[in-house]
């Protein structure tokens, strides 16, 4: 009996360690072939809005992906999903990259391949999200949840500026080349994935609403999402355009203090994730009092940051809210995961990419008009307002958050 629980801890560790490496090599993939794109589309157009519509297809093909998601889920294991859609990513990937060698593709072309790539990467979140109760203990799943979220937001922060380094001596067609091989290690190293509880595909058919159905009649998963659609919406004034726009205009500081900005938020998510794993066993004690606390401090953090014209207070403030975002979200995650039926995890969390996608997308929009008309002060200040708003909600129906 020893020697086979010792055998279900070894493989649920090497099991959640291909997860997290498998995804990372995915995950550094997108950046790279991003950049890649963005480099190709100015080189070929010098058209910023080209640039803008890059981002517009790629989060309208996850919001389709992620509403349409339970019919594969009718289908597919959480195993299946991850290993196939990485595969097939890698294939159409494959494709854009042969169509740059031997001739010049039609733009048509290059957005239909980046939306086709942006659609089945959209079922690669949820399915990670719901299988990480299922390959770690759930005392562990904090701990869990911050490892891959620094793992995350560090491919995020050193990707960007990795990529336009090997773009800058080499070319767009060779940064999608190298995302070919990690898209193709990615495949490899999830398909040994293991899962300690049996993740057997479902026979019954799964209503395509059947996610918002559950976030719906659960209490705490309710509130928590309506605090995404909140914060989804004021998140966007982080948006690296936002940023630069409030550099020039209000800080009236040189290109240099965006990057300053974008970076001291970066690493204020990486130190989050630190914090929380360290801290794991007072962060599960305390979780609804940091929730409630971290909502509270973002919203206020967001109001001064768009009222002062202190470059160094901006860092400090962009470094704060980095750190605080980051332990919000985790224990978001974490109250979703302990309180959701672990059968109804894919469903919600593919819900929950649908409703992020689209909510982003259309409050890019929304901020955008507002920055132009208005001002960015105020479009900070609004963003605050919805920031209060969410942490009032929460502390409205704090008596619901019992795991």
């Amino acid at each position: 009996m020893k020697e086979y629980q010792k055998g279900v801890v070894m493989m649920r560790l090497r099991s959640f360690r291909f997860l997290w490496i498998g995804q990372a090599c995915a995950n550094t993939g997108d950046v790279l072939y991003i950049v890649a794109l963005i480099a190709i589309l100015y080189q070929s157009t010098e058209s910023a809005l080209y640039l803008s519509l890059l981002p517009f297809t790629i989060t309208l093909a996850r919001f389709i992906s992620g509403m349409g998601a339970p019919l594969m889920l009718s289908h597919f294991a959480l195993k299946g999903m991850l290993v196939w859609s990485q595969g097939l990513k890698t294939i159409v990937l494959g494709i854009l990259g042969a169509s740059f060698l031997l001739y010049v593709p039609e733009l048509e072309v290059v957005f239909m391949l980046a939306f086709i790539i942006a659609f089945l990467d959209g079922w690669a979140a949820p399915a990670r999200n719901a299988m990480l109760p299922m390959i770690v203990k759930e005392s562990e799943l904090t701990q869990a949840n911050s490892f891959v979220a620094v793992v995350d937001q560090s491919i995020q922060f050193g990707g960007w500026a990795v990529g336009g380094i090997i773009v800058a001596f080499t070319s767009g067609s060779f940064v999608i080349w190298l995302t070919f091989g990690l898209y193709c290690i990615s495949t490899f190293i999830m398909a040994m994935i293991e899962n300690a509880i049996k993740d057997q595909k479902r026979k019954r058919k799964i209503p395509l609403l059947s996610g918002w159905q559950t976030i719906w009649k659960h209490p705490i998963l309710r509130t928590v999402h309506i605090m995404i659609f909140l914060e989804s919406i004021a998140n966007v004034v982080w948006i690296a355009a936002i940023l630069y726009i409030f550099v020039s205009d209000v800080l009236q500081k040189s290109e240099a203090w965006w990057g300053y900005l974008n970076a001291s938020f970066f690493f204020g998510l990486i130190a989050g994730g630190l914090i929380v794993s360290k801290y794991t066993r007072l962060f599960e004690k305390h979780m609804k009092l940091i929730l409630l606390t971290t909502s509270f401090v973002v919203s206020g953090v967001t109001m001064l940051f768009g009222s002062i014209q202190i470059a160094l207070l901006a860092l400090a403030l962009t470094l704060v809210s980095g750190i605080v975002e980051q332990v919000k979200s985790i224990a978001i995650v974490t109250f979703i995961q302990k309180s959701c039926p672990k059968d109804a995890l894919p469903e919600v969390f593919s819900a929950q990419s649908a409703l992020i996608s689209i909510t982003f997308g259309c409050g890019t929009l929304l901020v955008g008009f507002l920055a132009e008309v208005v001002s960015i002060p105020f479009v900070f200040a609004f963003s605050g307002i919805l920031l209060l708003s969410s942490a009032l909600y929460m502390w409205k129906y704090h008596r619901h958050f019992q795991l």
